[in-house]
């Protein structure tokens, strides 16, 4: 009996065992598969979500939790989800002078992001790969294609650079793609094969300016907060199984499709943050199943549809800063302020279909043929005009220009106004249209403006005063800046100068609105406080464009023209479009501000108000001339130094870097174009025509000139770089644009 016991004990506790070991056996990985998740570790810099593996580790039995999920299937890992606590970029120091480097909230700079995906696309049947926060940084390898099983790909919240593979599209079991808040860019590769993918998520990157083309079947698609620039694709109409739709904080423009509202199964609708406009349809019919619509800061005019309105008790929506009637108007803007906004905002133009080209093929084929001859006499004018003022400079042996390189420059003069220019500003006031009328406000409105001057609202702050952010009644942004007058100076002085203050209105300016004058009448030794109201520009300066990594690439060599052109005419009605002209404008990078549009605005520029001697700018206490002598000359060289910037994407900080970068491009001017072209910015490498950079790199240069006297006048500047564009722009036609 004691040996039946015995026995009948062993057999127990052998059943015991064989119920344990049985089923690690049979759910253990493979060996070469768990190799790969210890190399992931190490690759991964051992992050401490998975610090604690062994070799004993059972990878396939690990308990499930919020930052680590394996699973395995038949001996093969098909999920593996790792959500570390590295920062994103949303929360980090942005990249400067155009490059990532690794840093605290990145993985090592020893990290390869090749290499990463080599390993990982070894565990082959993968159908879940989700690697959230993790540092993981450079440029999503085209050997994604190589997870042939893949259903879900989530790689949000890391330091991912550069545009998506288009291998991407060969992953024909996608249905989740999650790349949000990274610093990819470019366009989106072509989705509309991934006929299962349901969700996409690029938030917080830098797409654009097209929107993707995605399958019909998609059912949440969120695209918050990058680059996209287009209007809302008509397509969209037959996508009947899109639940969630967020485009909020793009450059969308045009009017909101009303089909948008009333999609079978649309729940959730983010329009906010882009430039949409006109009116909504007031008999548009919404979704059943619609329960959040938000469409604010946008330009839209008229009133809400009803099905959106106040009476849309089971939906939330949200509209304010429209210019909406009948809602808040607390929190609408005027009527004029969306439709000139909206004026300045052109929809980009859509490509016709090729039924349409081929009906017009030969009204085309006769625009072209005239096209043709009316740019061949405009440049067989040009380069007469060209000939004769060389004829003329030659003949009058005038050596107006610095004696080294530039003496073989064909640097070109442009043609002089028939009469002063300041006698006939109105063209150059005309710039000015679309501004709301230069006028007075009262101490109380500047104090609601700026909510009696808060500390938070501070800009910055100089030795004469303070620059304030706020918001008028009607709800625009603008910019207060307080100047405080060192002397006491009569109402008739002072109404002078406001006159002169009125007409600094122009396209190529941050514009002044209007003003406020503070006396002290119990004080008459206490200098007046001018206080300015001037337009507030919100999408950064050129500074932040050229030492941004991710705004960089966006600024090609046309878009960098265009900016530099756009500076130069503001100098010029500074110059010649005010009487006296204004000029010592402390012209730099940071200073010359950019819309939406990349308008270029100077900030920063001389503002004139009265002193005891007159030579003083109570702003800044710098030399002010009224003359165009040395304060011109100055200007024409700080746009050299900004010149200098713009073609190489350098910053400098001092006479010297100035000096050397302008030698280098001097020796680069005599030696082969292949020299002149490694000088250049490699952002805009494969966007220019060589003469145009040859032209500017001329211009450049001779404006940079030691002597003052030899540097050129603002019109030549703004004559050479029109005439660098027209190359360009004849370049670009024949072809030859590039986006590398």
């Amino acid at each position: 009996m004691e040996k039946f016991r015995v026995v009948s004990l062993c057999f127990k506790l052998f059943l015991v065992i064989f119920m344990i070991l049985v089923p690690v056996s049979i759910g253990q990985l493979t060996p070469s598969e768990t190799r790969i998740l210890f190399q992931v570790q190490k690759l991964l810099e051992y992050p401490e979500v998975l610090q604690g593996w062994t070799d004993w580790t059972n990878f396939c039995y690990l308990p499930s939790s919020s930052s680590l999920k394996i699973v395995c299937t038949n001996s093969r890992v098909t999920e593996l989800t790792v959500i570390g606590n590295k920062s994103s970029p949303a929360h980090s120091p942005k990249p400067t002078f155009g490059k990532f480097s690794a840093s605290q909230q990145s993985l090592s700079a020893n990290f390869n992001i090749d290499r990463f995906f080599t390993i990982l696309t070894k565990l082959s049947n993968l159908k879940v790969l989700s690697l959230v926060s993790l540092g993981l940084w450079g440029p999503l390898p085209s050997k994604i294609n190589r997870f042939w099983s893949l259903e879900v790909l989530n790689i949000s919240s890391n330091f991912i650079y550069g545009e998506i593979p288009m291998e991407i599209t060969s992953l024909k079991n996608l249905k989740s793609i999650v790349l949000a808040d990274n610093l990819l860019n470019g366009s989106v590769p072509d989705l509309q094969r991934l006929v299962l993918l349901e969700e996409l998520n690029l938030g917080g990157n830098d797409f654009g300016p097209k929107f993707p083309s995605l399958s019909k079947n998609i059912v949440s698609v969120i695209l918050r907060n990058n680059s996209l620039r287009s209007e809302i694709p008509s397509g969209l109409k037959n996508f009947d199984q899109l639940k969630q739709f967020d485009i909020s904080s793009n450059n969308f423009v045009g009017p909101i499709q009303s089909f948008l509202f009333s999609l079978p199964s649309i729940l959730y609708l983010n329009l906010a943050g882009n430039q949409l406009s006109e009116a909504l349809p007031v008999n548009i019919s919404c979704s059943a199943k619609l329960n959040f619509v938000e469409i604010s800061h946008n330009l839209l005019i008229g009133k809400l549809p009803s099905c959106i309105g106040s009476n849309s008790l089971n939906r939330t929506v949200v509209s304010t800063w429209n210019c909406l009637s009948g809602v808040n108007t607390k929190y609408q803007h005027p009527y004029s302020f969306c439709r000139k906004e909206a004026l300045a905002v052109k929809p980009p133009v859509n490509v016709k279909s090729d039924d349409e080209q081929s009906t017009r093929v030969d009204v085309g084929l006769i625009l072209g043929i005239i096209g043709g001859v009316v740019g061949f006499v405009v440049v067989f004018g040009l380069l007469v005009l060209v000939v004769i003022r060389r004829s003329k400079t030659t003949g009058a042996g005038d050596d107006k220009y610095e004696r080294s390189v530039a003496d073989k420059m064909s640097v070109r003069g442009s043609p002089k106004p028939a009469i002063d220019s300041r006698r006939v500003p109105q063209t150059m006031r005309s710039a000015a249209i679309g501004l709301p009328p230069f006028r007075g406000f009262s101490l109380e409105e500047i104090e609601e403006a700026t909510n009696n001057f808060d500390p938070t609202n501070l800009i910055g702050e100089g030795s004469q005063g303070q620059l304030y952010k706020g918001f008028l009644t009607d709800g625009s942004r603008v910019s207060v800046k307080c100047l405080k007058l060192k002397q006491r100076h009569l109402p008739q002085s002072l109404m002078q100068h406001v006159e002169l203050l009125s007409k600094l209105r122009h396209r190529h300016l941050v514009s002044i609105l209007g003003h406020c004058i503070l006396t002290y009448q119990d004080h008459p030794n206490t200098g007046s406080t001018v206080f300015l109201v001037l337009e507030h520009i919100s999408n950064g300066s050129l500074r932040d464009y050229l030492t941004d990594w991710k705004k960089k690439d966006m600024l090609k060599w046309p878009q960098r023209m265009a900016i530099i052109i756009g500076a130069t005419r503001g100098v010029q009605f500074l110059h010649t479009g005010v009487a006296p002209g204004i000029f010592g404008n402390n012209l730099k990078t940071e200073n010359i501000l950019l819309d939406k549009a990349l308008t270029a605005k100077l900030s920063g520029y001389n503002i004139p108000l009265p002193s005891k001697k007159g030579l003083e700018s109570p702003l800044r206490g710098q030399y002010v001339s009224n003359q165009p002598g040395d304060g011109a000359k100055e200007d024409v060289y700080q746009l050299g130094v900004i010149l200098l910037q713009v073609i190489t994407g350098k910053q400098v900080k001092s006479t010297s870097e100035v000096d050397g970068l302008k030698l280098q491009l001097e020796t680069c001017l005599a030696e082969a174009p292949s020299k002149l072209r490694a000088e250049a910015d490699p952002s805009v490498r494969g966007t220019y025509a060589y003469d145009s950079l040859r032209t500017t790199v001329e211009i450049t240069i001779n404006c940079l000139s030691k002597d003052a006297a030899k540097r050129p006048s603002i019109e030549d500047v703004l004559w050479n770089l029109q005439y660098s564009i027209q190359v360009q722009e004849g370049w670009t036609s024949s072809g030859n644009l590039s986006t590398m």
